[in-house]
Formats: C-alpha cells, sequence, structure tokens
C-alpha cells in the first residue's frame, strides 16, 4: 500500500521539527513524490548528510511503501 504525502510529511516533520516540508505527486500514482525540505537544523551540514537526515527519518521506507522520492534540502534563507 503507497503512502501518502501526509504520511510523508509527518514522518520528516517528526524527525526535522524546525523543517518546512513541501510534497508533490509527481504522476498522481502514491508511488512517486518529490518532497523539499528546509530547515536551520540542515546549516553546516553538507547535502548528502541532509539527504541521509531525510532517507533516515522515513524509517525505512524508501523501496518498500514510498517507490521514489525526488528530494531538495537546504536551509532558510535569512534575508
Amino acid at each position: 500500500m503507497p503512502m501518502d504525502a501526509q504520511e510523508i510529511e509527518a514522518l520528516i516533520k517528526a524527525a526535522i521539527p524546525d523543517a518546512e516540508v513541501t510534497i508533490r505527486d509527481l504522476a498522481g500514482d502514491r508511488d512517486h513524490y518529490a518532497a523539499t525540505v528546509i530547515a536551520e537544523s540542515f546549516r553546516g551540514k553538507s547535502r548528502v548528510q541532509q539527504h541521509q537526515i531525510v532517507y533516515q527519518s522515513l524509517q525505512g521506507q524508501m523501496g518498500g511503501m514510498l517507490h521514489a522520492l525526488a528530494l531538495q534540502t537546504g536551509v532558510p534563507d535569512n534575508s
């Protein structure tokens, strides 16, 4: 059974409480998503480290209930 966008967002926010999360269903099949995750807690971390934190928040769902996730991460623009 595929995950819905609200489940993905809830898992990410539970692990990264300061995150601003935007989820888009790319194919309308609840199986292929794009996520943008912006968090102050990412500051000073490499892009790879940021992605690892997000993937860890999904608790092993990648490749199972969640087939594909195009991921963009970053820190807030404080200007």
